[in-house]
C-alpha cells in the first residue's frame, strides 16, 4: 500500500470541492488523460466516472466508482485500469489548527495483474505518482477562489 500525506493551504471544503468535481479528475490524477463522462450523482457512493489513461494510441478506457463518501471529509474510490487491474484509493481530509487541510491518500491494488506484480519498484513508482497527484490537488485547491458568501 502506498500512503502519502500533504498539507494543503486551503480549508477542507475547498479541497473536497476539487474531489467532488469529477471533471477535474484528469487535472490532478497522474496518468489520467481525459474524462469521458461523470455521472451527475458524483461523488455519491455508486457514482461512476469514465476516463482514459495513458498516452495515445495506447490509452486505456475504464471507469472509477465511488465506494464511500463522507462530504468534506473522506472519499474512497475503486479506480479501474483494466487490463492492468483495479486499485482502492482512500482520501482523508483533516483540518489542521491553522485551517489548512492535511490530506492523506492511501492506495492499494485490489485486483488484476498489478496486484500480483507487487515489488519495491512498483511501490516506489506508486508512491511517487501519488506524491505528484497530491501536489496537483493542492495547486488546484489553493488557487480556487473562496465562494462568495
Amino acid at each position: 500500500m502506498a500512503t502519502v500525506v500533504r498539507t494543503v493551504h486551503a480549508p477542507p471544503e475547498r479541497v473536497f470541492a476539487v474531489l467532488a468535481d469529477g471533471w477535474s479528475y484528469s487535472d490532478w490524477v497522474v496518468g489520467t488523460t481525459h474524462i469521458r463522462d461523470v455521472e451527475a450523482s458524483w461523488p455519491e457512493a455508486g457514482a461512476e466516472l469514465h476516463h482514459k489513461a495513458g498516452p495515445w494510441p495506447f490509452s486505456l478506457h475504464d471507469k472509477s466508482t465511488v465506494l464511500a463518501c463522507v462530504p468534506g471529509r473522506e472519499l474512497t474510490i475503486r479506480a479501474g485500469l483494466w487490463p492492468l487491474g483495479e486499485a482502492i484509493v482512500k482520501i482523508v481530509l483533516d483540518t489542521e489548527a491553522n485551517g489548512d487541510t492535511r490530506v492523506t491518500m492511501h492506495e492499494k491494488f485490489d485486483s488484476g495483474p498489478l496486484l500480483w506484480a507487487r515489488n519495491k519498484i512498483n511501490d516506489l513508482v506508486l508512491h511517487q505518482r501519488n506524491v505528484e497527484a497530491l501536489r496537483r490537488l493542492a495547486d488546484i485547491a489553493e488557487s480556487r477562489r473562496q465562494p462568495a458568501a
